[in-house]
This record gives structure tokens, sequence and C-alpha cells, in this order.
């Protein structure tokens, strides 16, 4: 099984958010679990793809889940 990795700025075009934003999202908790290998950040896809089902919702009255 082949593990696919994306560094920041591929993740930040996928979701089209400055990359910025994401290094504010790790500092306070926010968002995907990463990997920090030497200095530099990366994410596993099923780690982006689990966060991303987690944040499905079928109407706005649905509470948002906590991903930990």
């Amino acid at each position: 099984m082949t593990v696919i990795h994306m560094n920041q700025r591929q993740l930040a075009n996928r979701w089209g958010v400055s990359e910025a934003t994401l290094e504010r999202w790790r500092s306070e908790g926010i968002g995907p679990r990463y990997l920090k290998l030497q200095g530099r950040v990366m994410y596993r896809e099923k780690d982006i793809e689990a966060y991303e089902a987690n944040c499905l919702r079928q109407s706005t009255s649905e509470a948002a889940n906590e991903v930990g």
C-alpha cells in the first residue's frame, strides 16, 4: 500500500486557502493531522480525506463534529 503525502502548498491549493491559514490552523489544533519530518510539514492523503468526510453536512442545522 502506497501512502500519498501532500505538502502545505498542495493542501492550500486543494482547499483554496492560504498557506498562512493552514499554519494558523495547526497552531490552533484545527484541520487534519499532519507529519513534521525534518522541519517539513506533510499531510497524509488519508488524513485529509478523513477530515473532509468529518466536515460533510446534510443541512445547516447539523452540529459540527470535533476532529481530534
